[in-house]
Order: C-alpha cells, then sequence, then structure tokens
C-alpha cells in the first residue's frame, strides 16, 4: 500500500482527467489518488470509473451531490485519507496546472527535509506562472502580498492549491472549524497549520494555466479569499485556532 493519496477535486474535467490520472500513475514513486467529484454534467465520473479496473486498489472516487465547494472537497478527501493509512496528503488540480512530476518534490520535503506541509510555489522564486494574463498575475501576486500583510503569515505563495501535508498535521487540525470553501480554504489551511506550530516549507514550482477545459474561478471566491483574511487574523489573535481534541 502506498504511504501517499492525492485528493483531485472535479466539476467539468472530462478533457483532463484521464490525461491527469495516467500522469500521476506514471511517476516512479508509487501514489494513489481519491477524485472527489461534485456530480459533472459532463460525465467526468463515468470517465474515472472506467478506468478503476485498470489500477484496482490505487484509484478511488467519492461523488458528492453537487457543487459544495473547493473547501468542503478537500475536507472530505483529508476525513477520507485518515480513516485509511495514508502519511501524506496531497492536493492537487486536474488541469494539469500542477506539473504531476512535482508531487515527489513535495514528497521529498516532507519525508526527507523535514517539513510538515510543503507548497508548491509560485512566488518563492519570483514570478513562476505561465499563460495568464498580466492582470491575472498581478492580481494573484498582490492578493498574496495582502494575504502576508494582514495574517502576517511568512509563506509567498499564500493562496497556493498544491499541497502536501503530513498526516499529523491534519489529525492536528480540527477540521470541522475550518470555515471557508473556495480559494480562501488555503490561506486557511496554512494559517491554521503555522498557529498550531508546524512548520511549512515552500517549494518552487511553474504553474500553467490549463489549456482545456474551463476555469473555476469567480468573484465571490476572489471576494471570500480578500474579506476573509480579516475575521481570520482576528481569530488568530483572540486564540480561536486551536487544535483539535482528541
Amino acid at each position: 500500500m502506498s504511504d501517499s493519496l492525492v485528493i483531485i477535486p472535479t466539476y467539468n474535467e472530462k478533457e483532463n482527467i484521464e490525461k491527469i490520472i495516467r500522469t500521476v500513475f506514471s511517476l516512479e514513486k508509487d501514489f494513489h489518488i481519491l477524485i472527489i467529484e461534485d456530480n459533472s454534467p459532463d460525465g467526468t465520473a463515468q470517465i474515472v470509473k472506467s478506468l478503476i479496473p485498470e489500477f484496482q486498489g490505487r484509484l478511488f472516487i467519492e461523488e458528492r451531490k453537487g457543487k459544495l465547494g473547493l473547501g468542503t472537497a478537500y475536507i472530505h478527501g483529508f476525513q477520507w485519507a485518515l480513516a485509511r493509512n495514508y502519511g501524506y496528503i496531497f492536493e492537487m488540480d486536474a488541469d494539469f496546472s500542477h506539473n504531476p512530476a512535482d508531487l515527489e518534490r513535495l514528497y521529498h520535503a516532507c519525508a526527507f527535509e523535514g517539513a510538515d506541509l510543503a507548497v508548491g510555489s509560485r512566488y518563492i522564486t519570483g514570478v513562476n506562472v505561465v499563460n495568464w494574463p498580466m492582470g491575472r498575475v498581478l492580481m494573484s501576486y498582490y492578493a498574496s502580498a495582502y494575504v502576508r500583510f494582514i495574517t502576517r503569515l511568512k509563506v509567498r505563495d499564500t493562496t497556493a492549491g498544491f499541497v502536501c501535508y503530513t498526516r499529523k498535521v491534519l489529525e492536528t487540525i480540527d477540521l470541522n472549524r475550518i470555515k471557508f470553501v473556495g480559494y480562501a480554504f488555503q490561506i486557511e489551511m496554512k494559517y491554521t497549520a503555522c498557529k498550531l506550530g508546524f512548520n511549512l516549507k515552500e517549494v518552487p514550482i511553474i504553474f500553467t494555466d490549463r489549456t482545456e477545459g474551463t476555469s473555476k474561478m469567480n468573484k465571490r471566491i476572489f471576494k471570500e479569499a480578500i474579506f476573509g483574511v480579516i475575521n481570520l487574523r482576528l481569530r488568530g489573535i483572540t486564540g480561536k485556532i486551536k487544535a483539535r481534541k482528541a
């Protein structure tokens, strides 16, 4: 059994899903994959299910009733992973914006370099983003700077969604108290882990915008990330971020 589980949330990813699954399984390290599928009308779930016999015991799917938010998808996946014997749990997009080969580098940071949480960072060595218009690059970069200013997080890429958690981190965080469901979820998880004393390491990656399928970013998600960090900082100051009770 692999010690590593890659969680991939999906909604309308028929163009990418088989390719991303096969690419992860082609890596030298043995990873398992859990797809969190939010009732895609394009047949994404059927594609995944058709691959399960080929990758028996390595590929899994959890189907939900609809689009319930990125954060709740990952929380569902974390709880699924914790109920099993996985030591390293990854977040990754289905659209190849994250290079699957970098999974091994994130794993190495946690397994051999002392990180409790490894982040695939677009901004730790400058701005490493491909195929984004300049306006979106600037918005993302300065949004991360804003988050650092408000939260005092010493993380260059606060909204990064390419992450490896050690089991210890997810066992310690009270996942039922994580409030955000959009991209602010990524900020909240990093902030909570740091407040609980875990060691976070940024691993430089090149982020490539999707070439197939459509982006799930919208104004509501962006507003949650901008305004939610103030509440997050207040919760940190007032001591409301606590470890899960055993």
